[in-house]
């Protein structure tokens, strides 16, 4: 009985042991296989940190105006008896838009011209008498007098026809007629509207910290997207209060507008141009990755070489040629340095057209990673292919030197 529980109790150890060996042994073989597998390397674009000429500016958001846009009304009613312009007719400033009917002031004012010109004799006549000693200065007087009423007469009746027609404010492009030909008008009826393109005006709002850096005058860059900026003006004014509800402070600027390509109402995103700085440090922003910890970029070094093995440094022998030819390809592989990136934080400053500011973290001659950055963490090895490279377009030339 006793010798069955031995044999039992050797066994059981044997099998123990065997598992607790096997699971030792697979532990460790899984733990070289991964300390001697090769890191595969991460393909990446980079760009070397130079210093450059920095042009700051302030971004914003605006809406364009036209410089003169009205919406045209009337001043007296009556019937459309003429509509004398197209919509986006070009029209210049006191052209005749809208004929009314105005038969009957018409025939008023032509009995007042009647009436001035019999006044205007009777004048002339008292006058003459008065020359020759027959007339008195009370006719004459009286007949002045009665001239003068209706010369007054006669110039309240012209005006009087001249409501009657709507003329151009000034030069501009005329809107969509909103009105027909027989139709009644009523004072204040809005009948078209009367853009001046040729020079528009852009107003938008900046933060108050960025305050005492505007000017009147200074040069604004405008454009549908920050991409593209082909519109320039210059800040005609400032508002000297802050909003106190949303601490931004309104800017206008005046924009040349020849060809017509801004309409009033538009959207558009304003870059106020700042004085030129010299010898500034900045990247792309696609460099720039943005964490809980602060903003980093990956700068690209030399990787550090590992100690080679004892036998690799024995000297190949006279028959291994075969060999050594094979192994030709690897050491030619190995003359090009081998490179790794490492995770730098940076302090940021401006940012303007695509690039950042850096104020604090790289120096100038350092290569940072511009794309690929999502495969790559601390200590990745990394090969460089800069033929697409996102940061080109945005990287301005160096500065002379």
């Amino acid at each position: 009985m006793i010798k069955r529980f031995i044999i039992a109790f050797i066994l059981l150890v044997l099998v123990c042991g065997g598992i607790v060996g096997w699971n030792l042994f697979r532990d460790h073989a899984i733990q070289q296989f991964f300390a001697n597998m090769p890191v595969a390397k991460v393909t990446v674009s980079s760009s070397t940190v130079e210093p450059i000429d920095w042009t700051p500016g302030i971004e914003a958001i605006g809406t364009v105006n036209a410089s003169q846009g009205v919406d045209l009304t009337v001043e007296a009613a009556g019937i459309i008896k003429e509509i004398l312009f197209k919509a986006n007719e070009q029209t210049k400033a006191g052209a005749v838009l809208i004929q009314l009917d105005d038969a009957v002031q018409q025939a008023d004012l032509a009995a007042g011209k009647t009436q001035a010109a019999l006044d205007k004799v009777t004048l002339n006549r008292a006058a003459e008498l008065q020359k020759r000693g027959v007339g008195t200065d009370v006719n004459v007087d009286s007949a002045r007098a009665a001239a003068e009423a209706s010369a007054s007469q006669v110039a309240k009746l012209q005006a009087v026809v001249d409501q009657k027609q709507l003329r151009a404010p000034f030069a501009g492009t005329m809107g969509i007629p909103k009105i027909d030909i027989g139709q009644y008008l009523a004072p204040g009826t809005i009948v078209a509207t009367i853009q001046d393109l040729q020079t528009m005006r852009a107003d938008f709002s900046i933060p108050e910290q960025q305050l005492d850096l505007l000017k009147i005058g200074e040069p604004v860059k405008f454009g549908v997207n920050s991409d593209d900026m082909p519109f320039k003006g210059t800040i005609t004014g400032i508002e000297p209060k802050v909003d106190p509800t949303s601490r931004l402070v309104a800017v206008r600027a005046e924009i040349t507008n020849p060809e017509g390509k801004l309409s009033p109402g538009q959207f558009i995103q304003a870059q106020v141009v700042l004085p030129e700085e010299k010898d500034v440090l900045a990247i792309a922003q696609t460099s720039v990755i943005a964490s809980l910890y602060g903003d980093y970029v990956y700068v690209v070094r030399p990787a550090k070489k590992a100690d080679a093995p004892a036998e690799a440094a024995k000297p190949a022998k006279a028959d291994d040629a075969a060999a050594t030819d094979a192994a030709k390809p690897a050491a030619e592989a190995e003359t090009t340095e081998a490179l790794e990136v490492h995770q730098v934080f940076i302090k940021t400053g401006r940012r303007s057209n695509g690039l950042v500011e850096i104020l604090d973290g790289i120096a100038a001659g350092d290569q940072i990673v511009t794309a690929g950055q999502n495969r790559l963490s601390n200590g990745t090895p990394v090969t460089i292919d800069n033929t697409i490279n996102p940061a080109n377009p945005a990287q301005p030339q160096p500065a002379a030197k």
